[in-house]
């Protein structure tokens, strides 16, 4: 396999996402592959999130990465649906407070809309949709495969913990009493939204490296 084809693309600037996907790929024992972030590519158009859905999203990102560059690539969209808020923030949990990564303005911005709200109603879900784009030969045609990870918790009333980041410091596990800010890297590896997507992930890692 050539040099490039080993490196797959993480689109992504969050050295954490590149950490825990080569977390995953080791507990996979998957060798072979050396994933580089957007800041070791050259910069190319990147589409807004404009889809309806994290799938939709998280598939035009990997598309987008995997033409660009030539690169086998991978993309995640993830947020937080929470129960009393009809699922939202949704797709929109980035911005949610109107500035784009802003977590702590997007983390009180969801704490004063459920300031009313009892604790068996804060019922919420971290979801991520990861996929896995992957160049044709002729390098037009791009083979998309998209999976879906849910990790059950509920919203605490204020935000605990220093791991993590985004809604992390207020979102407690189901069958837990620590946020997901309190566990260490290991412990959501095991358990998270995106430790689950991209574990799904592993059967087309594994055989794009072996192939």
């Amino acid at each position: 396999m050539p040099d490039v084809a080993t490196r797959v693309l993480v689109a992504s600037r969050n050295a954490k996402k590149l950490r825990e996907l080569q977390r995953v790929l080791d507990a996979a024992d998957i060798a072979g592959i050396e994933l580089v972030g957007l800041d070791a590519v050259p910069p190319y158009p990147e589409a807004p999130e404009t889809g309806a859905t994290f799938e939709e999203n998280a598939a035009a990102k990997a598309r987008d990465g995997a033409l660009a560059t030539g690169m086998a690539c991978i993309a995640d969209d993830s947020g937080l649906e929470i129960d009393a808020l009809n699922s939202m923030p949704g797709v929109l949990s980035a911005r949610w407070s109107g500035t784009h990564g802003d977590d702590g303005a997007n983390t009180a911005l969801v704490l004063a809309q459920l300031s009313d709200v009892p604790d068996e109603r804060r019922g919420a879900a971290f979801v991520s949709a990861c996929a896995f784009a992957v160049p044709g030969v002729d390098g037009d045609d791009v083979a998309v495969t998209v999976v879906r990870g849910e990790w059950r918790g509920a919203i605490a009333r204020a935000p605990r913990g220093e791991n993590g980041f985004g809604y992390d410091p207020v979102f407690v596990p189901e069958a837990g009493d620590r946020t997901a800010a309190e566990l260490s890297a290991e412990e959501k590896d095991d358990a998270s939204h995106r430790g689950r997507a991209l574990t799904l992930l592993v059967p087309a890692l594994a055989a794009f490296a072996g192939s």
